[in-house]
């Protein structure tokens, strides 16, 4: 596949999958839980499978904070497994998204991109769960579109369509750069825009922490490091 990122201006980034390795995050948070009570684990794969059905169910229900999805999440995760999650621990899960690490490419590829493109970010995140994170991100974003702020969670196009009349640019100026088909390509790909996949789980099982869900993208790329590469690659802006 062929993108020429020499005719974008901006670049529009997913955060929890492409920029944090939210998987590790959820694990991390959740296997705990199972530990504490002599519950065997389901295993990495299928736990995150789980709170990926989890997580979609709740989200297209009526809008809830992304605070109260995740509670919600452990919750079910818990019951499913034939235990009670306290309403301590849900809280204590739902907060732990700022201590998500970001891949070990991310910082700085963000900081060369940030040298060609204007960056921004469409995440299903509330403000406050975000701040956290972007203290880890070692870049400033022009703009950050949330959840919170639209009261959508994607794959609905509210972010998208917001975080185009914040950068006040044309959509084929615009690259959406991502790692969830069902979130993030699938919808961006149908509103018309250039989209990059970061296939974070390229030789893993399964779809992860998200559903399944198809898209095609312009280019598929393994790692953020390798888009930024590319960027440079691609000549003088």
């Amino acid at each position: 596949m062929n993108l020429d990122l020499g005719r974008f201006d901006a670049l529009t980034f997913d955060c929890y999958g492409t920029l944090v390795d939210w998987e590790r995050g959820i694990l991390d948070a959740l296997t705990p839980l199972f530990a504490s009570r002599g519950v065997a684990s389901p295993g990495d794969d299928a736990l995150l499978e789980r709170f990926g059905r989890a997580e979609s169910d709740v989200q297209t229900g009526p809008f809830l904070s992304y605070r109260e999805v995740l509670r919600r999440v452990a919750r079910r995760l818990g019951e499913e497994a034939g235990f009670r999650v306290s309403e301590e621990e849900a809280s204590a899960f739902a907060a732990s998204v700022g201590a998500w690490p970001p891949f070990p490419d991310t910082v700085g590829a963000l900081r060369a991109l940030a040298t060609r493109f204007r960056l921004a970010v469409v995440s299903n995140v509330d403000d406050d769960l975000f701040a956290g994170t972007a203290a880890r991100l070692g870049v400033a974003f022009e703009t950050v579109v949330t959840a919170q702020q639209v009261r959508s969670y994607k794959p609905a196009p509210a972010h998208f369509h917001e975080v185009l009349r914040r950068l006040a640019l044309p959509r084929d100026r615009v690259l959406h750069v991502a790692q969830s088909l069902h979130h993030d390509l699938a919808p961006a790909r149908a509103l018309g825009f250039a989209c990059v996949w970061v296939n974070r789980r390229a030789g893993r099982p399964g779809s992860g922490a998200t559903v399944p869900a198809r898209a095609t993208p312009d280019l598929e790329v393994g790692n953020l490091a390798t888009l930024a590469r590319l960027a440079e690659d691609s000549g003088p802006r």
